[in-house]
């Protein structure tokens, strides 16, 4: 049986905007009737580039259908300290509930001293100093409504530089089991020279400790041209597989969906070995929209999915933004766009 998805991208409408803000990723939950969406924003007035680095702050928004349009409800996650490790800057959201308790996976990093100006000789090399810093933490809330309690130690570190992923631990997702054991996917690589790729780990609960399965990527691609990032991951009990829809970031278009920026899916039995089917492609930066435009967009990343009831996927979110090249955007900037899947 090959490897498939099952659905294809609908038509998408534009789910949350901010005035003064640029907004990046986000992950949305229903509770008590209500759609709640966590994501990431910063100043527009600070531009987009590296400014998410230092001055991103996670956000939740509140809707009354999937599709929005969700207003913003307050600061989920705000700066608390250049000593913690996510003390300066918060951002990835991967929003759970389990056992009544909400969990709140993202990645967070601080720095040390005046923020950098974009004309700074040295802003280039601050931010990456800054951006090898970023770290998985969770915060975890009674209510959905209420304050999330941070973690002051990150739920996974980068390993030694014998390994693949020893600079980075981020862009977290989970997939929590009925028993708590949760499998957590993320992002890293071994240097700003190689590609990025993805690791699995997994703690016996949703706040617990959490230790890698392999030695290895889930995906060892031996062509370092073929790259990936911003993972989405859960478990389908019908299937009984791990699935995973991850961004395309093969930048020549010669990766798993011929067009880079696009979305890819990939399955598992054991959340170790994963099977890439002949056509992955969950979607395309060609989007059909609500009000019957067409666009190409210039980026839609950081995928995630939203379920029903019965745990059928209905909708997908990607960060997305006005512009004609990928992360250079106009002065509308950016926003959420909520995509209705579709069975094939």
């Amino acid at each position: 049986m090959k490897t498939n998805f099952g659905y294809k991208a609908g038509k998408a409408v534009e789910a949350l905007k901010l005035d003064g803000y640029y907004v990046w990723d986000c992950s949305v939950i229903k509770s008590g009737g209500k759609y709640h969406m966590f994501s990431s924003r910063w100043k527009k007035e600070y531009g987009f580039g590296w400014s998410w680095v230092f001055d991103s702050e996670i956000i939740h928004s509140v809707a009354d259908k999937p599709e929005g349009p969700y207003h913003f409800q307050n600061v989920a996650l705000p700066r608390r300290g250049a000593q913690y490790f996510d003390g300066m800057n918060t951002h990835n959201t991967c929003i759970k509930e389990y056992n009544g308790k909400f969990y709140l996976y993202y990645m967070g990093c601080t720095y040390h001293g005046v923020r950098p100006n974009i004309g700074d000789e040295f802003y280039t090399e601050f931010a990456l100093e800054t951006w090898n810093r970023k770290r998985v933490g969770v915060a975890v809330a009674d209510d959905i409504n209420g304050e999330f309690v941070r973690r002051d130690t990150p739920l996974l570190e980068p390993r030694d530089c014998s390994y693949w992923d020893c600079t980075i631990t981020t862009n977290p997702s989970v997939a929590i089991q009925p028993d708590g054991k949760t499998y957590m996917i993320y992002k890293s690589r071994r240097s700003i020279r190689e590609p990025l790729q993805l690791g699995i780990a997994v703690a016996d609960s949703p706040d617990g400790e959490f230790k890698r399965v392999s030695d290895k990527p889930i995906f060892d691609i031996s062509d370092h041209y073929i790259a990936m990032e911003d993972p989405f991951i859960w478990y389908d009990a019908k299937k009984k597989k791990f699935c995973v829809i991850a961004k395309d970031d093969t930048y020549d278009n010669t990766g798993f969906t011929g067009e880079w920026g696009g979305g890819f899916y990939a399955e598992s039995d054991d959340c170790i070995n994963f099977t890439i089917g002949d056509n992955p492609t969950v979607y395309t930066r060609h989007v059909e929209w609500a009000d019957g435009r067409k666009t190409l967009q210039c980026n839609l990343e950081r995928p995630s999915v939203l379920f029903d009831e019965n745990g059928e996927p209905t909708h997908i979110f990607c960060a997305s933004g006005y512009g004609d090249r990928p992360y250079v955007f106009d002065e509308k900037g950016t926003f959420i766009a909520c995509i209705k899947l579709e069975k094939k």
